[in-house]
């Protein structure tokens, strides 16, 4: 005869009664071995002890301190900056701005850079902004031009420019005008070869709403931009910190040597970094390798042409439109940098 389970022959007739696995007893699992349990906790100690001395290498002593100036020199400019835009954006209406410019385009060009070098504001702010002005009847060169000339040369900026570059008020000048001369090109440029099939307005609002606090505006404004800009101002001391401390000097010294080649690198560093232009004086200063030419490069361009600003253009705009926008801007500000820098500087 065959042997039967005790437990199958003493179970109430139809009741399952689970039968013993591979796994242990029944509705059990089998224990994890003990390597899987003690192995993190015996290599974490060695993996920490490896960061810790990596850490104390002079190399990262050298990154921490430049990454840490970077940001601490910025951070009150930044600081200022978004919540001067923040009131800007809540308290001043759009309307002030048309009423403001002539009537011609051809002189609302330069009446809308100049106005960008009072009224402060940084670049994610400024399409948004063009884009309202653009809607209630600012010909679009004038509003184009307050979108370059507001993030680059407003007050704070300049402040900024001339604690990074202490004395050095040339190169103060050099930022003021090579930023205005690359805005007002770009807005009679758009008078000249624009066409409105490049251009496709997103439907969005900026400024006070009726009916909505403006304080509350403000914050929410406010927090949006500083925490925003002062993600990418990390990222950006982290990048100057690395390439001043990791780029060996034979690689600096191919493109340093060479003034075109140099304005050329900044430029495009400028464009990748996407530094908010409220902390981007420190980190060109911060790369002392290079000429002052390269580096005015690299303050005018980067306002001006980043990948944010490309992203946020294309959203807004157009792809067909900041394509085109993005490739003469680069163009324009790189010429004036060098024109103007090979002048003062």
């Amino acid at each position: 005869m065959q042997k039967t389970d005790t437990r199958a022959a003493e179970a109430e007739p139809g009741v399952a009664v689970p039968a013993a696995t591979a796994d242990g007893p029944a509705g059990g699992r089998r224990p994890l071995p003990w390597p899987l349990l003690f192995g993190p906790a015996v290599l974490a100690g060695p993996v920490l002890l490896l960061l810790v001395r990596w850490l104390d290498e002079p190399a990262m002593q050298a990154w921490r301190t430049v990454c840490l100036a970077i940001v601490v020199q910025a951070l009150p400019f930044l600081l200022l900056g978004t919540a001067l835009s923040g009131a800007i954006n809540a308290f001043v209406p759009a309307r002030v701005f048309s009423r403001v410019l002539p009537r011609r385009p051809v002189l609302a060009v330069p009446v809308a850079g100049v106005a960008g070098a009072v009224l402060p504001g940084c670049e994610c702010a400024s399409v948004p902004v063009a884009n309202s002005l653009i809607r209630r009847g600012v010909t679009p060169a004038a509003a184009f031009t307050f979108l370059l000339s507001a993030p680059a040369i407003n007050p704070v900026v300049l402040t900024a420019t001339a604690v990074a570059f202490p004395g050095s008020p040339a190169m103060v000048l050099a930022r003021l005008l090579a930023s205005l001369a690359t805005a007002a090109v770009m807005g009679w440029l758009w008078l000249w070869l624009g066409r409105e099939e490049w251009l496709r307005p997103a439907v969005r609002h900026t400024g006070h709403q009726p009916g909505n606090s403006r304080w509350t505006e403000f914050r929410l404004g406010f927090q949006h931009d500083f925490l925003h800009a002062g993600g990418f101002l990390v990222v950006g001391a982290m990048a100057a910190a690395t390439f001043n401390v990791a780029v060996p000097r034979s690689v600096l010294d191919t493109f340093s040597g060479s003034p075109w080649l140099s304005v050329l690198f900044l430029a495009g560093l400028a464009i990748v970094l996407a530094v908010c232009s409220e902390a981007d004086a420190f980190v060109a200063a911060s790369l002392s390798g290079f000429s002052p030419t390269a580096r005015l490069a690299f303050m005018v361009v980067g306002p001006m042409v980043d990948l944010k600003l490309i992203a946020l253009q294309a959203g807004t705009f157009g792809r067909a439109f900041a394509a085109r926008f993005s490739a003469a801007t680069t163009v324009v500000a790189v010429l004036c940098s060098s024109l103007i820098g090979g002048v003062l500087l």
